[in-house]
């Protein structure tokens, strides 16, 4: 008898056919899109902070009130299937945009791994760079822009 060869889901269904737990899978925690973001009213250019929602905790990247951030925090952005061809303002490391662009998870990804381990030992959670938002005055935020280089702050370097 020849073993049938398992495919997991990620491989055998399109990101917007996923269910809402296959969806939620995807996620790998990293953090990045709970950073607070600056729009330029001009070009609308989007610009990321090193600042984290008040909700997130910078320590385990997880939302304090994730089952009810809409009512919470109203501007919550909350990906989406339907939303998939917007995610081009997500680093470049989101595994919903890696997924859409190529196909595959990356290989660090804690469906692959098992964990977080590898997304921590290369820092691409923001565990080691986030700040609170209301540790800032909103009109300082724009001293706190980042600049990403292959889904790491640009002066972040992994120890």
């Amino acid at each position: 008898m020849i073993a049938k060869r398992y495919e997991p889901f990620w491989v055998t269904t399109k990101l917007e056919d996923m269910s809402s737990d296959e969806w939620e899978s995807i996620c790998d925690g990293c953090g990045k899109c709970c950073l607070q973001k600056i729009e330029d009213i001009d070009t609308q250019e989007i610009f990321f902070t090193t600042l984290s929602c008040a909700q997130l905790n910078t320590s385990t990247c997880q939302c304090r009130v994730y089952e009810t951030r809409q009512k919470v925090v109203p501007n919550c952005i909350t990906l989406t299937p339907a939303s998939i061809d917007e995610f081009k303002w997500l680093p470049d490391t989101c595994s919903y945009r890696v997924l859409q662009s190529t196909g595959a998870l990356p290989n660090w990804h804690p469906l692959i791994v098992g964990s977080q381990k590898e997304m921590i030992s290369q820092g691409l959670t923001v565990t080691k760079y986030a700040e609170n938002e209301q540790t800032v005055n909103e009109d300082d935020w724009d001293l706190h822009v980042i600049r990403w280089v292959h889904g790491l702050p640009e002066s972040y370097r992994v120890d």
